[in-house]
């Protein structure tokens, strides 16, 4: 019995070393800086072949478009202008209400850009699944939609144009297609998700030529 002390006192220590670990990890989690009440979350997507470089408030340049659809999000003070620049041109000045979350569409009429706003506020929070968020973004697609792949249930149907829909799953492997009318897109196998995570879906191209791509939403760092 003598032999196996020293062994199992090792085994102990390490095992409280490990505790101690996870304590800080989940310490540093609740103590890690969060932005003030009333601040609120705006990305921009890009739902067009042609890469563009974006920027919202003063955080990061992101490229978007079509590998990276979607920025991240910024977080910007509810209730207050803050400047959306493309190709390091100011796009425009907007503002959105407090403890939202947004994603900015923009789009040219005639020579004038503007941005559509997508309420991404609305939709599932279970800490225990995962958020699927479909976004239909194709050129005069009235009603999109998005499926299981091949000949699988229809998970969301005649969602309109410029508009979203969300939905909480469990996370498992599944691969989606989505289309408008008659044709659907190239299939697109989800990643591993975790419980928690928030992964986007994009329509876009055309009803006839419909593409669909996929990213795994993330939030901008807080920094006082």
């Amino acid at each position: 019995m003598t032999r196996n002390i020293p062994r199992i006192v090792i085994a102990l220590a390490l095992t409280a070393g490990a505790a101690n670990a996870g304590a800080e990890g989940v310490l540093a989690q609740l103590y890690a800086a969060r932005p003030p009440a009333g601040s609120s979350f705006v990305r921009v997507v890009n739902p067009h072949a042609n890469p563009l470089q974006a920027q919202i408030a003063h955080g990061p340049v992101q490229e978007i478009g079509p590998a990276t659809q979607a920025t991240t999000y910024a977080i910007v003070k509810g209730n207050q202008p803050f400047d959306v620049r493309l190709d390091g041109k100011l796009a425009g000045t907007l503002q959105v209400a407090p403890d939202t979350f947004s994603t900015l569409v923009p789009r040219r009429d005639g020579g004038k850009l503007s941005f559509g706003v997508i309420d991404d506020s609305t939709g599932a929070q279970d800490a225990l699944k995962a958020e699927l968020r479909f976004y239909n973004l194709a050129a005069d697609c009235a009603g999109g939609q998005l499926s299981v792949s091949p000949a699988g249930p229809v998970l969301f149907k005649d969602v309109e144009s410029g508009g979203s829909a969300a939905r909480a799953i469990n996370p498992v492997s599944a691969t989606l297609a989505a289309g408008c009318g008659a044709a659907a897109s190239q299939p697109l196998a989800l990643p591993a998700l975790q419980p928690g995570d928030h992964y986007s879906l994009f329509l876009t191209g055309t009803p006839q030529a419909p593409v669909l791509r996929g990213q795994v939403s993330g939030t901008d760092p807080y920094s006082k």
